[in-house]
């Protein structure tokens, strides 16, 4: 049987070594040696003997999304094998973190992680609880981080000179460093989506740089009754 459908970069090869990769801008996998953590429902392969359980919201249970303040479920994958993650066709970012490197990422935004990074929930200073409160998690220690975004990320730089304005639904994270704090546009909010009235931005201040996707949260589809 013959097809670019069976192309090398289409094929799974065996790993050599465990951790984390990019399968391909669509999807990780991870040659699982031990324990892995990943958001539940985003296992879409695995061979292996691999166990998959339900994180509880202790340690690690529970991821907060910015804005909803609803949360993201975890699950942890033991055992050795591989499995692929993906979350509705989003691109896939590979983050490698140091120690002493701090990054804070929206929830939403997160595929799948190395057991040895840590990472507590965290309200975000100076956003109040305006629509239900911003809630990021914050990442530390060494390993790798599997992010999802709808679209190319933009990443932009902040300095002190130049503070970033971002809009909370499009924010995917930033540099644990910088300050945060509502801005409030009556002008801009009359000119985007159509809309009127006041308009709520994140701003960011410092050394560092924010990640922002090109699209924002889709509106909830209603249920028929």
């Amino acid at each position: 049987m013959k097809s670019d459908l069976f192309s090398s970069e289409n094929t799974a090869q065996q790993a050599t070594v465990p951790g984390m990769t990019l399968q391909n801008a669509k999807s990780i996998k991870y040659a699982v040696n031990g324990e892995m953590h990943a958001r539940q429902g985003s296992m879409i392969a695995f061979r292996g003997n691999l166990r998959f359980e339900r994180k509880g919201q202790g340690i690690g249970g529970m991821l907060k999304r910015a804005v909803t303040g609803e949360g993201l479920a975890l699950m942890a994958v033991t055992g050795q094998g591989e499995a692929w993650f993906a979350h509705e066709a989003a691109n896939c970012f590979i983050v490698e973190m140091d120690q002493g490197d701090v990054l804070t990422v929206n929830g939403r935004n997160v595929l799948c992680f190395d057991a040895t990074l840590s990472y507590e929930i965290k309200t975000v200073k100076g956003a109040g609880m305006t629509g239900g409160g911003l809630f990021n998690s914050v990442f530390s220690g060494y390993g790798k981080l599997g992010l999802i975004c709808e679209g190319n990320p933009i990443v932009i730089p902040v300095t002190a000179q130049q503070p970033v304005y971002v809009d909370t639904d499009a924010v995917v994270g930033w540099s644990a460093q910088l300050s945060t704090s509502l801005h409030r546009s009556q002008s801009f909010g009359s000119m985007v989506r159509g809309g009127s009235g006041e308009a709520v931005q994140l701003m960011l201040q410092g050394e560092g740089f924010v990640i922002v996707r090109p699209s924002e949260l889709k509106p909830e589809k209603k249920q028929s009754s």
